[in-house]
């Protein structure tokens, strides 16, 4: 007796063609694991320009109010040195807050031996928000804060 053997074609019907498969696999794959990765690095590099911004901006307003001639003018140069630095890096000012204080005393600002501090936040929003989070835009607040001296051994301008 001989063994059954089935007929070649029905093998080969068996078998499948898997030949370009392993292409779209990848492909496939490629979409669901890096759109998701594309998003988080602009989304962290969109936090990031803010974070350059308002650190840039606290520098800039605690420098421009130390050089002010009195604090008057030290409170309005310091906003518009912050509001400019905000704009150079594309970060919207309105949504900025700059708090400036003085020490030891508010009033003996640009005093001997005085220190101004400078605190600048914003927030910003993250890019493409899904629809199914609603309407309002995920954002991540971002703040600064930058302490200038005003130094020992120069003139009371307060």
């Amino acid at each position: 007796m001989s063994p059954v053997r089935e007929p070649a074609e029905g093998r080969e019907a068996e078998k499948r063609d898997e030949r370009g498969s392993a292409i779209v696999e990848f492909v496939w794959l490629g979409l669901l694991l890096l759109l998701p990765l594309s998003y988080i690095m602009v989304a962290a590099f969109e936090v990031q320009q803010a974070a350059y911004a308002v650190s840039a901006a606290s520098r800039s307003a605690g420098r421009a109010f130390v050089l002010a001639p009195d604090r008057a003018s030290g409170y309005e140069r310091a906003h518009r040195a912050a509001v400019t630095a905000l704009a150079d890096q594309g970060v919207d000012a309105a949504h900025a807050s700059v708090r400036i204080s003085c020490r030891p005393a508010p009033a003996e600002g640009l005093s001997p031996a005085s220190s101004i501090t400078v605190v600048v936040s914003t927030t910003q929003p993250l890019p493409l928000p899904p629809e199914m989070l609603g309407d309002v835009r995920p954002q991540i607040t971002v703040d600064s804060t930058h302490t200038e001296p005003y130094g020992t051994f120069r003139e009371d301008r307060s």
